[in-house]
């Protein structure tokens, strides 16, 4: 799948996500105290959800704050754990993209509509 970079975004986004998929995969069978995703995937799946659960908060409270600097440093801790969940339970950047681009051009309300059926 490729995505189409789009006007006035940043180039190679796609390109950085995939990266982190390839370090996090790379690092997750790594001794836990030379890794901090070692560590993560060694503690479990709740652990890891948790902690995802965890950063968005801190998104939310950042967002809440204005603090545009601080709401891109936690919204970066938001991708990464995330990236870290799915690789836990097996599940590609790839296979989210395609979501996404599944519902390109659908309404969010006939989205979730569709969803509640």
């Amino acid at each position: 799948m490729t995505l189409t970079p789009v006007p006035g975004t940043a180039p190679g986004v796609s390109d950085i996500l995939t990266r982190l998929e390839h370090t996090i995969a790379a690092r997750r069978d790594a001794a836990p105290d030379s890794s901090y995703v070692a560590q993560l995937n060694a503690r479990g799946l709740p652990v890891i959800a948790r902690k995802l659960g965890e950063e968005a908060v801190e998104a939310v409270v950042a967002a809440l704050s204005g603090d545009d600097t601080e709401l891109t440093g936690e919204a970066a801790d938001v991708l990464f754990h995330l990236t870290v969940l799915l690789n836990a339970r097996g599940i590609a950047l790839a296979d989210v993209f395609a979501e996404l681009e599944r519902r390109e051009g659908t309404s969010g309300i006939d989205e979730k509509n569709s969803r509640s059926e």
